[in-house]
């Protein structure tokens, strides 16, 4: 049984490294509220069980892509994930980001993702 914060995650990272979403079926918590980068500026936030698992599953089944985890913190509840998503060959085809994320009772309660954009060149002339 997985219950610490740190085997949570680590079992989250496997899910993606490994593309298998059957490692996240018990650790998401039936009221997890987790909020995706896109769209900017807020993301989409998804509640309960049924979201989270079905936005991570989506990402996880996308073989066009790939997460690369750069580092990963974690406390008591609270854990930091930096990683690199990767969508395509060249130098412009990744991102890099970070997932805040609660662990509670061996179950992610909360997670956030945000990500480095450049501003559009709107914003740069307001």
């Amino acid at each position: 049984m997985t219950n610490t914060t740190d085997e949570v995650i680590d079992r989250f990272n496997q899910a993606f490294r490994e593309r298998d979403v059957g490692l996240l079926e018990d650790i998401i918590a039936s009221d997890c509220v987790m909020e995706s980068v896109q769209p900017a500026p807020d993301g989409t936030r998804y509640e309960g069980y049924e979201a989270s698992f079905n936005s991570w599953k989506a990402l996880i089944d996308d073989a066009t892509s790939r997460f690369d985890v750069e580092d990963v913190h974690t406390g008591d509840e609270w854990a930091l994930i930096r990683w690199r998503y990767v969508w395509g060959p060249g130098p412009d085809d990744s991102v890099r980001g970070v997932n805040v994320m609660r662990v509670v009772d061996g179950k992610i309660v909360e997670a956030a993702g945000y990500s480095k954009t450049a501003p559009t060149v709107a914003a740069l002339e307001s």
